[in-house]
């Protein structure tokens, strides 16, 4: 097979990266070519607060995207001297949003999905629209930084920029538009915005209406596999590159999934890294009262499939007491937490990530302690034993949120595929193992970046299916199996997690 090149420009909501894919003789190889932080910036706003907010804060969570093209392009121009790139594809996170004037202009900096001012702002919006219709029309789970919360907190208190927002765009979409000029959406990102009709496979107009929102701003949507065309002529002369741009699955969720190398079709997928995202695929979305009533969600796969899942807190929790650890002049890697951890006490207590205290950053560490103490459990006092109940938290949480997919899906699994950065967790990975009582199977650790260029590949002829990728990820990457181990005080703590999630407030 002829040497294909493919590049991957993965944001993620701590780093963005510009991955090299390199196709040839069956065989996938990745380098990375440049990285670069990303994370919010907070700035002095006068944005008011929604009717009925408590917040007063004078500060705003934004993303810096001028200062992040400007690092895609340098990530570009480094890929390019490796030889001929064949196509370039952008993934990101979902629900954050780009809003540009008619000229295409980016009429601001796009808030940060934590950012406080959608604070209370859900029951507003059930006001306009009951949240079981919503549900109903668009299957997705309610969180406040969902996208339809953010727009509202915009229309609520009469923000000015909707007065001349031309178009919306998603993340990914943004970068898509700045490298092709294409005003477009792809499908998996923008399933994320809970504006979206599952039943119509559309926009929603009955929610857009309900919420007084301008139905001319959001854009066609496009599948996954998309070819958008070459890059503008600019950009082309300024990097001197020739490549095409084709819309991946853009959520970054969505990319990780099309990297999972299952050879059998009954398993769950745990995407792990800042956030821990649990599913299974599904030919159609699954919206019943169950899934609403646990807060499922229904965002959309490769080939019209979607992603039945849940998002958990995720590793969001250990990076926030690794930042105050570091701040206090303990300089801990992650491999250093993971091996403090695995010294530490088996299962003195633990937490449920999914508590609304941890949504928000700060005091990590002192949070994690009071959850212990107000639970009656042994308040962790080394920092090896706060690693170890967040870890075991989070394999506890899994366990309860795989049940309940399996139960009101009614489809039974076997075994549990996690990728993604946190699949380097090996502790947490056997914690899951143990929790579950089934082998999972860890890896590719760049599953985003490289479902990004599996479907690069097959929009470009270069193999003929999602099975064929899947192939080529076994015999490119290592994957490493993890053999559940005794039960019987994993089985109890989960008895006790149960019970204490039944007295706590989730936040979502």
């Amino acid at each position: 097979m002829e040497k294909k090149r493919y590049l991957a420009l993965d944001l993620g909501a701590e780093s963005g990266r510009v991955v090299l894919g390199v196709l040839e003789n069956g065989r996938l190889s990745l380098s990375e070519e440049h990285r670069f932080i990303t994370g919010p910036v907070s700035l002095p706003t006068k944005y008011p607060p929604h009717p009925g907010s408590s917040n007063l804060s004078d500060i705003s969570l934004v993303w810096d995207f001028a200062r992040f093209w400007d690092e895609i392009k340098k990530g570009i121009r480094l890929a390019q001297k490796k030889g001929v790139i064949n196509s370039i594809g952008v993934d990101a996170w979902g629900v954050d949003f780009a809003l540009l004037d008619k000229e295409g202009l980016m009429l601001s900096l796009p808030f940060h999905y934590r950012d406080q001012r959608t604070t209370g702002i859900m029951e507003e919006v059930f006001r306009k629209i009951p949240k079981e219709k919503i549900f109903e029309i668009t299957g997705i789970q309610f969180m406040p930084l969902n996208t339809i919360f953010q727009l509202f907190s915009l229309s609520s208190t009469h923000a000015p920029i909707l007065q001349v927002v031309d178009k919306i765009l998603m993340v990914p979409d943004l970068i898509n538009y700045w490298l092709t000029g294409k005003v477009v959406g792809e499908f998996t990102n923008v399933t994320t915005s809970q504006l979206y009709d599952s039943r119509s496979r559309n926009w929603s107009d009955e929610i857009i209406s309900a919420l007084g929102l301008p139905k001319a701003i959001f854009p066609e949507i496009i599948p996954p596999g998309t070819k958008l065309g070459s890059l503008r002529q600019s950009l082309s002369e300024e990097l001197d590159c020739h490549a095409n741009v084709i819309a991946p699955a853009t959520h970054d969720t969505g990319s990780a999934v099309a990297a999972i190398p299952a050879k059998e079709e009954d398993f769950i997928w745990i995407s792990s890294g800042t956030w821990s995202i649990v599913g299974m695929n599904t030919k159609q979305p699954i919206i019943n009262d169950a899934s609403f009533r646990n807060n499922f969600t229904n965002e959309g796969g490769l080939e019209g499939t979607f992603r039945f899942s849940k998002n958990v807190m995720g590793l969001w929790i250990l990076q926030q007491c690794k930042s105050q650890w570091n701040d206090a002049g303990l300089d801990y890697s992650y491999d250093d937490l993971t091996k403090i951890a695995d010294e530490a006490p088996h299962l003195k207590s633990f937490i449920n990530p999914d508590c609304y205290e941890f949504l928000l950053p700060g005091e990590m560490i002192e949070k994690v302690k009071k959850y212990c103490q107000e639970t009656q459990q042994q308040v962790p006092e080394t920092d090896g034993e706060v690693v170890r109940a967040v870890l075991q938290g989070l394999a506890l949480r899994y366990r309860y949120v795989i049940e309940a997919l399996e139960r009101i899906s009614g489809l039974k699994t076997s075994t549990i595929h996690i990728v993604g950065g946190g699949s380097k967790n090996r502790i947490l990975n056997q914690f899951t193992a143990d929790a579950i009582g089934r082998r999972v199977y860890s890896g590719p650790v760049e599953a985003t970046a490289i479902g990004n260029i599996i479907v690069q590949a097959m929009a470009n002829g270069d193999i003929d299916s999602w099975q064929d990728g899947v192939e080529i990820i076994n015999h490119s990457f290592e994957i490493e199996e993890f053999i559940p181990g005794d039960q019987k005080l994993w089985n109890a703590a989960y008895s006790l997690f149960v019970n204490i999630q039944k007295r706590t407030k989730l936040a979502f």
